[in-house]
């Protein structure tokens, strides 16, 4: 049941309002005493001619609450509204128990669809923690859209093209070591981009040589379209073992070549608009009213860049999904290039401009970790999730020995992995994707604090409590007791699952995934609070008990599903 949008009911027709504008405007106070919502009344004073005070009085006296679960009060300037504990509590248990993995969907995005483009790393070089930012980002998006009903499409645009395969293939058949490529293909094809770079600067016909080589590549020419591919064919092999590891899928793999044969109708249409013009050589679009620098569509030798294979990207993509979404998961570096792509569409007439948004994000920082990293200065994301497991792992098997849990070699091993790995997923979800990302070890791997193991710990200890019940014939109760869950602790908790389907919708409304992590770690604090407070298993009234069991069942699912939509996968026991 929704309280929110029935509240609203209320109050649209007590005072004239838009129904969606009194949405917009109920607040969540921050006491539980002043209530479950409030509705600021200052809007109303200018047509009112009252003081907010004062018309929040004659609401509280007007608005006919009979027959509802709802009490009222006027607070100063808000409103406050009140919902009956054991109704509330009867209704979101039970629609949580009864719903199971598929709390928290709805049919928002039913018959849209949302193309997500995130992770797509450069083919022939290391994935560092940089493209961790987007894939995780990226990947957490599309899991909630999904929930929510939208038909997602999953784009890797890969970095695939351009004049670094030119340098590339010079290299290889300069310098290349077949058996070091099958061995380590990512290893080998930055040696010999390095080696190139190194080289070129005493050698300008290794310049020449590069670009004949990718103009060869764009024009099709066999040998040079073959060495490109096995690149590519290969750096996807090492791509997908980490992709699989970090549970994460894609439906396209569309990479930058892909678009080069669509480029000549983008040159034609911005010819036929009147919107290229040539500057030094290279053919531009001019973006001076919307006061940004020209886009470049083509250089002056007549080869493509990223702005052309993007406007080519997006004109397809519109006609093959018809999105109403079109989402690239990209670094904030990259915001004055998307400006400039999504105005050039808009001068073309293209209205599904309007529908393309950069979802930006911070950079990646390191606060007093050490790593034995491959590649210099580069931290790869392989090298960080092994340490994240490697350190998870002596937690868990020192706990592990301290308890006498009994958990072999192999329980700990999976354990590790996915409490290692959860932690550096979530260390990228946790905050607002805008703000910088420091990594600590201590703050990430801490079981107390705002991380991933204190979540999935959270879940697995929640879940021993309910395989503990059940072996000594405690059961969760039926929505009848749910009714018996109304002291203070208890309706906080419930209060804080309440608010996880609304979560959901504000994180794909702002594209931010760092509201559900929120969420689910309020849940996660409210249900220790209760947890440390309340008796569940050896309560004196055998219906609490289980109404109690019924709550910690509500809980492991909303943990499970947050940490789902975030990308993290739980375990039943630590």
């Amino acid at each position: 049941m929704d309280y929110k949008t029935q509240i609203a009911g209320f109050l649209a027709q007590a005072t004239g309002l838009e129904n969606d504008k009194v949405m917009d405007l109920i607040e969540i106070p921050p006491q539980l005493e002043m209530g479950d919502y409030a509705f600021p009344c200052f809007i109303l004073a200018k047509t009112m001619h009252k003081a907010p005070n004062m018309i929040s009085q004659e609401l509280a006296s007007t608005i006919d609450l009979t027959g509802t679960v709802f009490t009222a009060r006027n607070v100063g300037p808000y409103l406050n509204f009140f919902i009956n504990r054991d109704s509330f509590a009867e209704n979101v248990v039970g629609d949580i128990i009864t719903s199971g993995d598929s709390f928290g969907s709805s049919e928002i995005g039913n018959g849209k669809n949302v193309i997500v483009e995130y992770s797509s790393p450069n083919i022939a070089k290391p994935f560092h923690v940089g493209h961790a930012f987007t894939t995780i980002l990226g990947n957490s998006l599309a899991r909630i859209y999904k929930k929510l009903g939208y038909n997602v499409v999953r784009m890797n645009h890969l970095g695939d093209y351009g004049t670094q395969f030119g340098k590339l293939i010079t290299a290889y058949r300069l310098w290349g070591d077949e058996e070091a490529l099958n061995e380590d293909p990512i290893k080998e094809l930055l040696r010999i981009y390095v080696k190139f770079h190194q080289e070129e600067k005493n050698d300008p016909e290794l310049t020449t040589s590069a670009r004949e080589n990718f103009r060869k590549l764009e024009e099709g020419c066999p040998d040079e379209v073959a060495l490109w591919q096995k690149f590519r064919d290969m750096s996807l092999v090492v791509f997908k073992k980490l992709y699989d590891r970090i549970g994460v899928e894609f439906d396209n793999y569309n990479g930058e070549s892909y678009y080069s044969d669509k480029i000549p109708e983008i040159v034609d249409i911005l010819n036929e608009k009147g919107l290229l013009v040539e500057s030094e050589g290279a053919k531009v679009v001019m973006l001076d009213d919307e006061g940004l620098p020209p886009c470049i569509i083509l250089k002056s030798d007549n080869t493509t860049i990223y702005a052309s294979r993007d406007l080519a990207s997006a004109l397809y993509r519109y006609r093959t999904y018809h999105f109403d979404k079109n989402i690239y998961v990209v670094g904030n570096t990259q915001a004055l290039h998307f400006k400039q792509v999504f105005a050039v569409l808009k001068k073309a007439g293209f209205d599904f401009a309007d529908n393309c948004e950069h979802v930006a994000f911070g950079l990646v920082k390191f606060k007093d970790m050490i790593f034995s990293t491959r590649e210099g200065n580069i931290v790869l994301l392989e090298d960080l999730l092994n340490e994240s497991v490697k350190k998870t792992r002596e937690i868990i098997a020192a706990n592990a020995k301290e308890r006498s849990t009994g958990m072999s070699e192999e329980e700990i091993d999976d354990i590790a992995e996915k409490l290692g790995v959860g932690a550096v997923i979530y260390t990228f979800v946790k905050s607002g994707r805008e703000r910088d990302i420091v990594f600590s070890w201590d703050e990430m791997l801490d079981f107390d604090g705002d991380t991933a193991p204190y979540l999935i710990y959270t879940y697995a200890r929640t879940r021993s409590i309910l395989r503990k019940g059940e072996s000594q014939g405690k059961l969760p109760s039926g929505p009848d007791g749910y009714k018996l869950l109304t002291n203070d602790d208890e309706y906080a908790l419930i209060r804080a699952l309440a608010d996880f389907k609304e979560s959901i919708i504000k994180a794909a409304n702002s594209n931010e995934p760092f509201m559900i992590a929120r969420q689910v770690a309020l849940i996660a604090r409210m249900h220790n609070r209760f947890y440390n407070n309340s008796s569940i298993l050896n309560c004196d009234d055998e219906e609490l008990c289980r109404a109690r069991l019924a709550l910690c069942e509500a809980v492991c699912t909303a943990i499970r599903e947050g940490l789902n939509l975030l990308g993290i996968e739980c375990v039943e026991r630590m």
